[in-house]
């Protein structure tokens, strides 16, 4: 099982093990992204699939969830630590069959682990 830090939730983002995140809202720090769409949470590579809608020319994209820093039940909201135009730039999702490309997720990885550290602000 892979134990890399970007794959898995910080220990105070507040997510709690069974959570379902479909259909909360995405948060960037600078601006709303879109909505949970679907989550793998059964394999070492845990992310969120999120559907940008019209935001990004109708595309998804995916996010590990070591970039969550917030994630708000009550409001049905999903922070990370990214900016909107970091996640426009991150390795293009096309399909799912890339979920299961471990080359495809090693670029993902390293693309987010690239970022400077910072955390989301709060509402």
């Amino acid at each position: 099982m892979v134990t890399d830090r970007i794959w898995s939730y910080a220990g105070d983002s507040g997510h709690t093990e069974g959570q379902r995140l479909t259909g909360f809202t995405v948060v960037a720090s600078d601006g709303t992204i879109g909505r949970v769409d679907r989550q793998a949470d059964d394999s070492g590579l845990r992310h969120l699939i999120v559907d940008t809608g019209v935001w990004l020319f109708g595309s998804s994209v995916l996010i590990p969830v070591g970039v969550v820093t917030t994630v708000d039940a009550e409001a049905q909201e999903v922070r990370v630590a990214c900016t909107e135009e970091e996640i426009k730039a991150a390795p293009r999702f096309k399909t799912d069959r890339e979920t299961l490309d471990p080359e495809y997720l090693a670029g993902v990885g390293d693309y987010y682990r690239s970022l400077p550290p910072r955390r989301a602000t709060t509402p």
